[in-house]
């Protein structure tokens, strides 16, 4: 009787699936021509590995070798301590934590799992603080790599803003998870171990140090820029997969009006659902151009996605200031947590929580996006 269920729906869920495959593709190749349509799925795949991921693979080899220097010399400790007394008054959390958001802000999100599985890191944590880091770790991730590529594009006023609209975010959605997690089941709120370790132990390896300071540079840099390889490596099938779709649905015919194969054309489905609440992403964004509302969009599945749109936003003059800070905030904040807080959370043994971390931190991206909006429109009176 089980395997006749199963048997159903999987034939059900194929069924669905095709239905949903064809209609989309139907749609596309009914407006852009058939022909056209699988030249510029292959076009913008093409241009986007060419243009948008050999360059974010070079931002990540630099930024790779700049975070293992920082870590060989001692820069990543001192700023952890720096860092250490803020933790409480505004995350609730223990003041170790801080050098989660400097690990994950310097490489990916799931750096923060190393840490929580680190016994004496997890040893100063209650339970539902150490579930708590995986929306707070997520909230700085690949924070390094959006901040150097946005000022790229000569909006680094933008950048800052939005640096702090994700720094607001990341406190919203900590406080919220452990809110939530308090409140669903009070039993967390219990030391994950019963001896807390007297202090952190050093994590530099006191061996490389035996090296002279230009082994210890040259090795850095060069583990550092193979970290940056592996990443830039990492984040290819989401730039082109993801963003290519996302493209498709946004963009229209070429500068003529005439579908013909090139790259970053398409049907613009999203924009004119958006179009229909165009005022609230005015209002909460300051979008005057819809299409600007793919960034945040694809930034819940794969913020390494959403940064290869902002070469076809520049080229189409709709990449200002306010997106930059928009797209800052909400890109870092949310920094493909869609596709991470359910590996993370399921590593850590507590699937359970899954839907409260997706709820805080869906809210609290959005709140980052609205801060930075309005505080980059009070700069700008400045």
């Amino acid at each position: 009787m089980k395997q006749q269920s199963r048997i159903r729906r999987s034939t059900v869920e194929a069924l669905v699936f095709l239905t949903v495959l064809i209609a989309v593709f139907s749609l596309l190749g009914w407006r852009m021509g058939s022909g056209n349509m699988l030249k510029t799925i292959m076009n913008t795949a093409h241009d986007l590995l060419l243009n948008t991921v050999f360059y974010l693979m070079g931002i990540t080899v630099l930024t790779g070798a700049l975070s293992k220097l920082m870590s060989e010399f001692g820069v990543v400790t001192l700023l952890e301590r720096f860092l250490r007394p803020l933790m409480k008054p505004l995350y609730n959390l223990p003041g170790v934590a801080a050098l989660g958001a400097v690990m994950t802000f310097l490489s990916d999100n799931p750096a923060i799992i190393a840490l929580s599985k680190d016994k004496t890191f997890s040893a100063y944590f209650k339970k539902y603080q150490l579930i708590s880091l995986t929306n707070f770790g997520t909230a700085f991730g690949m924070g390094f790599v959006v901040m150097i590529t946005m000022i790229g594009y000569g909006h680094l006023t933008g950048a800052l803003v939005g640096l702090f609209g994700a720094f607001c975010g990341s406190i919203i959605s900590t406080r919220l998870m452990q809110r939530s997690c308090l409140k669903a089941y009070p039993e967390l709120d219990s030391p994950v171990q019963e001896q807390v370790a007297e202090e952190i132990e050093d994590r530099h390896v006191e061996e490389s140090k035996k090296d002279g300071i230009f082994m210890r540079f040259l090795n850095a840099i060069l583990d550092g820029g193979k970290n940056g390889v592996e990443l830039g490596l990492q984040i290819i099938p989401g730039v082109l997969i993801i963003t290519t779709a996302v493209i498709m649905i946004t963009f229209g015919a070429g500068p003529s009006g005439v579908y013909d194969g090139s790259s970053s054309q398409g049907v613009p489905i999203l924009p004119w659902l958006a179009e229909k609440i165009h005022w609230v992403f005015e209002w909460l964004f300051g979008f005057e151009h819809m299409e600007l509302i793919a960034f945040p969009m694809t930034s819940l599945g794969a913020v390494g996605a959403s940064l290869g749109l902002l070469p076809t936003f520049n080229a189409a003059g709709i990449l200002d200031g306010n997106a930059i800070a928009v797209f800052t905030a909400s890109g870092m904040c949310w920094s493909g947590f869609l596709s991470t807080h359910t590996a993370m959370l399921d590593s850590l043994g507590y699937r359970k929580v899954i839907s409260k971390a997706i709820a805080a931190h869906a809210t609290a991206g959005l709140c980052a996006g609205i801060i930075a909006h309005f505080v980059y429109l009070l700069v700008s009176l400045l």
